[in-house]
């Protein structure tokens, strides 16, 4: 059995999530379903994880779920996080530049050198790629970091211009008082999507396990959720992801531009 939360899992949230995931694997014991003793943390959090006929649960980007693993997973259902003007089962990504560049509107920043976590980022690359064209902004994807917080501290440094970060992860660096975070600024932000998909192995029972996690997010300490800005979880129709466009990767972006 395997049960991974990696993509909110730095800082003050290990112990979160850990705390989390003990009372999560009560409410699926309680209710028959086994699940490990630990979190996976480290890189087999991700893919070796999501792709598991043993997964319990996990928590992926949207990108993903809909470019290679829908149909693959059962989909349990989407986070309520507490971020402002985030409808439930939503998020977006905020769009950075250095606090100290002139420049003071997205469109000016058209061509600039966009730093970006991962080619199939939903928040780090899809949001922008998706959203862009249509303002007449030109994407210059120029360095690939490998995470948002990469991503942060490339703007932060001078090594890009630009970047777009998932808003949840950028508040819990702010939260954290992270240095990298407070050298920068927020200039944009895209059109909202669903939120990042929690999904257990293919046959599991989605709506077993979407009660349990909810039973356990209600039981966490009020700093817990504070700290995970996480207040519950909704079904989200497997169509709502699918209905999201797959953009050009930045590769072939650069070839358009």
């Amino acid at each position: 059995m395997i049960a991974s939360l990696g993509m909110y899992d730095f800082g003050a949230a290990q112990a979160a999530n850990d705390r989390l995931w003990a009372g999560l694997r009560a409410g699926l014991a309680a209710g028959g379903i086994a699940a490990p003793a630990a979190l996976t943390r480290g890189e087999g959090a991700y893919w070796p994880a999501w792709e598991s006929p043993d997964l319990v649960l996990s928590q992926t980007c949207g990108f993903p779920y809909r470019a290679r693993l829908h149909g693959r997973v059962e989909l349990v259902g989407a986070p309520v996080l507490d971020l402002a003007g985030v409808a439930p089962g939503q998020y977006h990504s905020v769009v950075v530049v250095r606090a100290g560049d002139p420049r003071e509107d997205l469109l000016a920043f058209s061509g600039a050198a966009l730093a970006w976590n991962e080619d199939l980022s939903q928040s780090g690359w899809a949001a922008l790629a998706n959203w862009t064209p249509e303002l007449g902004f030109r994407l210059n994807p120029v360095l690939r970091t490998g995470g948002h917080r990469a991503s942060a501290a490339a703007v932060a440094s001078g090594r890009a211009e630009i970047a777009a970060l998932d808003a949840l992860t950028f508040a819990m660096l702010e939260d954290a008082g992270d240095a990298d975070t407070r050298a920068l600024r927020v200039i944009a932000q895209t059109p909202p999507s669903p939120a990042l998909p929690y999904i257990a192995a293919r046959g599991a029972d989605p709506a077993a396990i979407r009660a349990a996690l909810a039973a356990a997010i209600d039981g966490l300490s009020p700093q817990d959720r504070a700290t995970l800005r996480l207040k519950g979880v909704v079904a989200v129709a497997a169509e709502d992801y699918l209905a999201v466009p797959i953009p050009p990767s930045p590769g072939e972006f650069q070839c358009k531009t």
